[in-house]
């Protein structure tokens, strides 16, 4: 699962997204957004989930929020906004959101990794004077200048917490 996102930075996303401009993020455009981050769902399965064609903001607003931290995962492997996540379930969770981010799968999120996913997510931006490093020294307990697991869950706990 993704850590929460502020709204400045969800509209960014939104507005990257909607290509042609209408004020609405079609369904093609948030599976293009799902498969960057490594999630994967038929056509048929997101329309289901999402139960229309098309978001506008609002409606895309809803929908992150049932998958970033208040849904659960239902039997296609979307999420469903019921709310009772277990801790099993958030320790499968957190593991695949470490994988989307450890792209060369060794173990370990090195802040090229995440300026990587960041930048794909739309949420990277070369100008704003962010640094990745100090961003991982923050929860690098270790000092080793990476994220291992144990780390980059006790970074997304007090995130989503």
């Amino acid at each position: 699962m993704m850590s929460r996102l502020r709204i400045g930075e969800l509209r960014r996303i939104f507005e990257n997204l909607d290509k042609n401009g209408d004020g609405q993020v079609s369904l093609e455009e948030l599976n293009w957004l799902l498969e960057k981050i490594d999630v994967h769902h038929s056509a048929d399965e997101l329309e289901f989930s999402v139960g229309k064609p098309s978001l506008n903001f609002d409606e895309f607003l809803y929908f992150y929020n049932s998958i970033s931290s208040e849904g659960t995962t239902g039997s296609s492997g979307l999420v469903s906004p019921e709310g009772n996540e277990g801790d099993g379930d958030r320790e499968t969770d957190l593991a695949e959101a470490f994988r989307v981010f450890d792209l060369n799968d060794d173990g370990f999120i090195s802040c090229e990794e995440l300026q990587s996913v960041l930048s794909r997510l739309g949420l990277w931006d070369e100008r704003s004077g962010r640094d990745c490093n100090s961003m991982i020294r923050v929860y690098d307990t270790n000092s080793d200048g990476r994220l291992d697991f144990e780390e980059f869950k006790s970074m997304m706990l007090i995130t989503i917490s």
